[in-house]
């Protein structure tokens, strides 16, 4: 597991910001972020994600603070395709390896590190449980994810796609019309 890395972007499509502290390796992603946003509503977000075992979620704890209080989601996967949502099966995304956090260039980051897009030929096609931010409804997005060249991957899902940049340890660095990660200090 390498040493932990900050990583701070520019949401535009929240007109806001994230930073996280994540480490990737042998396998492995474990982060913890915080995020502020002002679209669609004033909101603040922390989340612990924890991607074991080939970069399958594990879990995925998210709370929401808005100016209607505060909101918690605690998202689990058993490790054999099921999923949980606060204790409660959620049959809709069974399958899925992944989760997507709404509006985090962050949760990218694991499909691509575990099937090597960002460096190498590939597409794959997803089911992920996808976290809408700011009310932290659960839903399956079906996304694939095609190799364009190194360091360039288009992400789509339905109608929408994006050619996403991503660094060599496969962090998002520029998601357009998402996110633009900021220079470290």
């Amino acid at each position: 597991m390498s040493a932990a890395r900050i990583l701070t972007w520019e949401v535009s499509a929240s007109r806001g910001f994230e930073t996280a502290w994540a480490q990737a390796g042998d396998g492995v992603l474990r982060a913890r972020g915080r995020a502020v946003g002002t679209d669609p509503e004033p909101y603040w977000v922390t989340y612990d994600l924890d991607a074991g075992d080939g970069l399958v979620t594990r879990r995925l704890r998210v709370t929401v603070e808005s100016g209607a209080g505060s909101r918690t989601l605690d998202l689990r996967h058993d490790g054999g395709g099921a999923w949980t949502v606060d204790g409660e099966r959620l049959p809709a995304v069974d399958g899925a390896l992944d989760c997507d956090l709404g509006l985090s260039p962050l949760t990218n980051s694991m499909p691509v590190l575990r099937h090597g897009l960002h460096r190498g030929p590939g597409e794959v096609e997803l089911l992920m449980a996808w976290v809408s931010v700011p009310d932290l409804t659960v839903r399956p997005s079906r996304q694939t994810y095609t190799h364009l060249r190194p360091g360039r991957v288009r992400y789509a899902s339905g109608d929408f796609h994006s050619d996403l940049e991503f660094d060599e340890e496969g962090f998002v660095v520029d998601y357009p019309s998402l996110a633009r990660r900021l220079a470290a200090v």
